[in-house]
């Protein structure tokens, strides 16, 4: 079994209160096993997982498929939900995440239907270019989640009701 499979298998394992106790060990820094933002990234897909929406785990793609060896995609997931197709990129720090990630996040949707939606999920929040940045995509289908926001999801099971009101 592979690492990406280990962590699916783990992770799926866990109902909402496991979750909810993974995600306060994640934030104390107390989860082993784990590669760097792996955890916070399998967290928010299995959330999703558990108010019935389907999940693609994180994935690599070829951006050419022709050219073998050639430039590659890391999704680190989707999440398709009452319509909505949504790109998922994670960034488990407690700094503030800068422009770069909203910047990829943009060239993903590019390359995918218009209707599809971005959801970037930082533990640390976002910096203030990345909050204004994300104004001027247009459209507007990059949506920021704060890790307040996650813990409040996580507590009262609102990954889906948070995404609609966003």
């Amino acid at each position: 079994m592979g690492r990406e499979d280990a962590y699916k298998s783990r992770i799926k394992a866990m109902g909402w209160a496991r979750l909810r106790t993974f995600h306060e060990r994640l934030i104390q820094g107390r989860v082993e096993g784990w590669e760097p933002g792996k955890a916070f990234e399998y967290l928010v897909l299995r959330a999703f997982e558990l108010e019935g929406a389907e999940v693609t785990w994180p994935y690599i793609i070829a951006l050419s498929p022709l050219e073998p060896g050639g430039e590659t995609e890391q999704i680190d997931g989707a999440v398709f939900v009452d319509g909505l197709a949504c790109i998922v990129e994670a960034k488990d720090t407690t700094q503030s995440t800068s422009i770069v990630p909203i910047a990829k996040m943009r060239n993903q949707l590019l390359r995918r239907p218009a209707s599809t939606i971005g959801l970037i999920f930082s533990r640390g929040g976002f910096s203030r270019s990345a909050t204004t940045l994300v104004r001027f995509v247009a459209p507007q289908t990059i949506l920021l989640w704060k890790g307040e926001e996650v813990a409040h999801a996580l507590k009262h099971r609102a990954f889906r009701t948070t995404l609609h009101r966003k």
